[in-house]
């Protein structure tokens, strides 16, 4: 009897480090495989006009977002306000996979803001339009593999340039990015916990197509 009383409470133990080591953004295993538009348990932005071409799939047997863009830019968000601790959590840990890269896109330029994926990461302040701090991590057609760069269309947007060009292009690729690390080299101090996550794909400004897959996101310890 023991023993059969201490397996439910080395499960529950377990569990607990879990949740500690690992806070789960999003699996895509709620929505329904196939469910387009907005995902349940997101938002949809309140500028623009986006179609949200976007749909849970299945790839090798686990589910994705698949995401497209024909002349216009979708961004989702959702809520992570006191769920993420980045003292204990700090490592964004994410999947994706481009496919087809907007033509001329540069997060360099103005005219040139399109991205075939993003992810970004939130701190908002009031007023958000002009004190909110979002550093986004992308994969662009054209800037250089780790630049940084302030965004020319939205002052509260840091690029950080993970990915670029063609050569990974149609392979899905694992990233790992210390976001407290980040936060201190673009604001020069230490950030606190994250309001919201964002995912965004664009193609508006060269007036082209994007495409591409988001996986799992996650924060981990290491």
């Amino acid at each position: 009897m023991t023993r059969l009383l201490a397996l439910p409470a080395a499960l529950a133990l377990a569990a607990v480090a879990w949740a500690a080591d690992v806070v789960v953004v999003e699996d895509w295993t709620q929505p329904k495989l196939g469910a387009r538009g907005i995902p349940a348990g997101w938002q949809g932005q309140s500028w623009g006009s986006p179609k949200y071409d976007l749909t849970v799939v299945d790839n090798a047997g686990h589910r994705v977002l698949h995401l497209r863009s024909e002349n216009e830019g979708s961004t989702i968000s959702r809520d992570i306000k006191g769920k993420v601790d980045l003292k204990q959590t700090p490592i964004l840990e994410w999947s994706w996979k481009a496919v087809v890269l907007p033509k001329g896109g540069d997060s360099r330029r103005k005219a040139t803001d399109d991205q075939a994926a993003q992810i970004y990461v939130s701190w908002p302040r009031f007023p958000e339009s002009v004190r909110s701090r979002i550093i986004g991590y992308v994969w662009d057609t054209t800037a250089p593999a780790g630049l940084v760069a302030p965004s020319e269309k939205t002052g509260t947007v840091t690029y950080i340039i993970v990915r670029s060009g063609t050569a990974d292009l149609g392979r899905w690729v694992t990233e790992r990015r210390n976001v407290v690390e980040d936060f201190k080299k673009i604001y020069g101090e230490a950030p606190d916990h994250p309001g919201a996550v964002s995912i965004a794909i664009d193609s508006n400004d060269t007036n082209s197509l994007a495409e591409s897959f988001m996986g799992p996101i996650v924060f981990k310890r290491q």
